[in-house]
């Protein structure tokens, strides 16, 4: 008696074709949460996390803590500029970064392009084109309300940051087997879902704009 083995070919997740990095953008932002730039992306884990810690933990007010650092930064850069003419040290300069316009307009462009592509994706969605994506969209919204209202904004805007920082750099390194793991998963879902009677969504009145080429 023969034997029928179903095979599937695994996809890569979210059914991207490009890699990682060129999927993140290609930029100096993608080799920042892959971690290519390791001293910046450690410096940012590390800054979020003394963040969190000083306004959730200590309970430090964000007014005056940045007055403390303000008045310290001014005292360091006082005795540097002072002491520099002693020493033949270099005058203290303000790093490029934080007054170049450049990058400036690049992380605006950015947000504008991600917060269009979602606004979009929304809309398509609600118009109906995808009964079952409609469902999970708002089931899923409603999972994330409940999740953020078990934590403060700050600590979800941690737990953001953190995930970001490290999520994706660990995909990147078992790329094959979680693309594997989740190709199963979606496969076999699929499988069950085929099995079932969808006539109950075909039955479901669909808007103008589902119909609209």
């Amino acid at each position: 008696m023969a034997i029928t083995v179903r095979t599937h070919r695994t996809t890569k997740l979210f059914g991207r074709e490009r890699p990682l990095h060129d999927a993140l953008g290609g930029h100096k932002a993608a080799d920042i949460v892959l971690w290519r730039e390791r001293r910046v992306s450690a410096s940012i884990v590390a800054g979020a996390t003394v963040a969190w810690y000083l306004f959730e933990v200590a309970e430090y007010h964000f007014l005056s803590l940045a007055c403390y650092l303000a008045m310290l930064g001014m005292l360091v850069v006082f005795i540097w500029a002072n002491a520099s003419a002693f020493f033949n040290l270099p005058a203290p300069r303000i790093p490029e970064i934080f007054v170049s316009e450049r990058t400036t307009r690049q992380v605006i462009l950015a947000l504008h392009s991600r917060l269009t592509w979602f606004v979009h994706r929304l809309y398509d969605i609600a118009c109906g084109k995808d009964i079952k994506m409609f469902i999970l969209t708002v089931f899923s919204l409603f999972i994330a309300s409940v999740i953020a209202s078990c934590f403060s904004s700050l600590t979800l805007l941690y737990l953001v940051v953190l995930g970001t920082m490290t999520l994706p750099v660990m995909y990147e390194n078992y790329e094959s087997e979680v693309d594997h793991l989740v190709s199963t998963a979606v496969h076999d879902l699929r499988s069950h879902v085929g099995d079932m009677d969808l006539g109950v969504f075909k039955k479901i009145p669909r808007g103008r704009g589902a119909t609209a080429n």
